[in-house]
């Protein structure tokens, strides 16, 4: 091999530079492994916490919680964290173990294909053609921005863009907006550019159930006590994270989200004095059927003169406007969308072609599924991070993540001492875990609450979130379980083949 090819070999091949596979290049560098490259279209790391910057973007799950445990971070302004806090948290966690020589930044994987002659993966890049033995698909979920095909969009005059993709270079003083979509990142930004705004137009399509946030600043004498004690944080983080896990029985068994309904109609009362706009903003589901939002200032924000609520759905948008079902235009140059992401038909799934030259999305023909949330019959050598069934409505993902990091670390344990060139899942293995997802779906909030959420593929099948406490997805992946896999043995040499 030249030299110039050795240098596009590579054995581990990850796609992204998020929590995911930031987490992987420093537990394969703790592990003793250095062949491996981190590949991501950005010119950065950090994924969703670098391409969402829109105003008020925070995260949702508290700060102690949200960030690598081999990995502490004692120095959190608040207990929510902010984006700028959470993206230089992955600058940092990169710069300091080790990972800058491994990124390929700027190069965007357009293709990977097995080739089973070869016995690995191909990889067609922005910078041009890479191999590796293994192919580590860090993404996530949240990458691709959805925006929804409205009639007339295309000749809308005024500015458009999405809450991920925000227009920092557009002053948005004295502009009309509308806003299209009310979750988890609307209910940040909205009330950031409001008090800005000459008009703001909200149009939602369903409510959603908000509990107050609780954000606090974490003051310099607990940051201190942090670092000096380190004990002290973890047990912090160890409270968060029981204290989190516990929401999950309501998930679980829906009667129980009568108190948190409760909770969520008094901040609303308490909230907006308007018991018309009360009326638009009370969800009729069971509250976790959709993602649960928390916000102090969202339902203040809606009060004000300048903005109105729209609940009549969007029927098309004209050059200057947006008419709604009732027949009413409403006038405004600027769209901004926050109606989420790709999530269960992720564009990745189209450029991952298998041992039979189908892609990913073929296999799933609609409906994700996977071995342990991590490896799919049919691609050896491929492990997905957030893959199937691995989201969560209570808990943070970067726990599923280091559980998943721990069963890929055992995966490449059993390659090395086995020696074969590659593993997949059997195909009786894989069927089986995911009918038994399916079955503890049934009855939870999810599959029963009265409502159409994202988390559910087109076949109305939860393909996304765990159905159960994170704990038990830990007992699932603590060990590599090599019995459910079938091997694929290394070439045999030509001389061999001939002999």
């Amino acid at each position: 091999m030249s030299s110039d090819n050795a240098d596009r070999h590579t054995r581990i091949a990850i796609i992204g530079a998020g929590f995911g596979g930031i987490g992987t290049a420093i537990r394969l560098r703790g592990a003793g492994y250095r062949d491996f490259l981190v590949f991501d279209r950005g010119d950065e790391v950090g994924g969703t916490w670098r391409d969402n910057s829109y105003p008020g973007c925070a995260c949702d799950v508290p700060s102690h919680l949200y960030s690598f445990s081999f990995i502490r971070n004692p120095g959190w302004s608040r207990s929510f964290s902010p984006q700028p806090e959470i993206w230089a948290y992955l600058r940092r966690c990169s710069d300091e173990h080790g990972v800058r020589p491994h990124l390929r930044l700027g190069h965007e994987v357009y293709a990977a294909a097995w080739d089973a002659d070869a016995r690995l993966w191909r990889l067609d890049t922005s910078h041009g053609a890479y191999t590796a033995q293994i192919l580590v698909a860090a993404g996530g979920p949240l990458t691709e921005p959805s925006i929804p095909e409205l009639p007339g969009l295309a000749e809308f005059r005024g500015e458009a863009f999405h809450s991920a993709r925000w227009r920092h270079d557009l002053e948005l003083a004295g502009r009309r907006v509308a806003v299209i979509g009310t979750g988890a990142s609307a209910i940040q930004f909205v009330p950031q550019i409001a008090p800005q705004v000459a008009a703001l137009t909200l149009f939602q399509r369903t409510p959603a159930w908000v509990l107050p946030r609780r954000d606090r600043r974490i003051s310099a004498v607990e940051r201190r006590l942090f670092r000096a004690a380190p004990f002290t944080h973890r047990l912090a983080r160890a409270g968060v994270y029981w204290g989190r896990e516990v929401q999950a029985t309501a998930f679980l068994r829906p009667a129980l989200m009568r108190l948190g309904q409760g909770m969520a109609r008094r901040h609303l009362r308490r909230s907006v004095a308007d018991p018309v706009l009360r009326e638009r903003l009370t969800p009729s589901y069971t509250m976790g059927c959709k993602r649960v939002l928390l916000s102090d200032d969202f339902y203040p924000a809606l009060e004000r003169a300048n903005v109105d609520v729209v609940t009549e759905p969007i029927t098309r948008v004209t050059a200057d406007g947006v008419v709604t079902g009732d027949g009413r235009a409403h006038p405004v140059d600027t769209l901004v969308f926050g109606t989420g992401f790709h999530v269960t038909d992720l564009p990745m799934a189209r450029a991952i072609r298998g041992a039979d030259g189908r892609t990913l999305a073929e296999h799933w023909a609609g409906s994700m599924y996977a071995y342990r949330g991590t490896a799919v019959t049919g691609f050896p050598n491929l492990f997905l991070l957030l893959g199937p069934n691995t989201g969560l409505g209570h808990n943070s993902v970067v726990f599923m993540i280091e559980c998943q990091l721990s069963y890929l670390l055992g995966a490449l344990r059993h390659l090395d001492t086995t020696g074969v060139a590659a593993i997949e899942p059997l195909p009786e293995a894989q069927r089986a875990y995911n009918a038994a997802l399916d079955r503890a779906m049934d009855g939870t909030v999810w599959t029963s609450g009265g409502c159409r959420s994202w988390y559910l593929d087109p076949s109305g099948r939860n393909s996304t979130l765990w159905p159960g406490y994170t704990w038990s997805y830990w007992l699932r992946t603590r060990r590599f379980d090599a019995a459910a896999y079938r091997a694929v043995p290394a070439r045999t040499p030509v001389a061999e083949e001939h002999r």
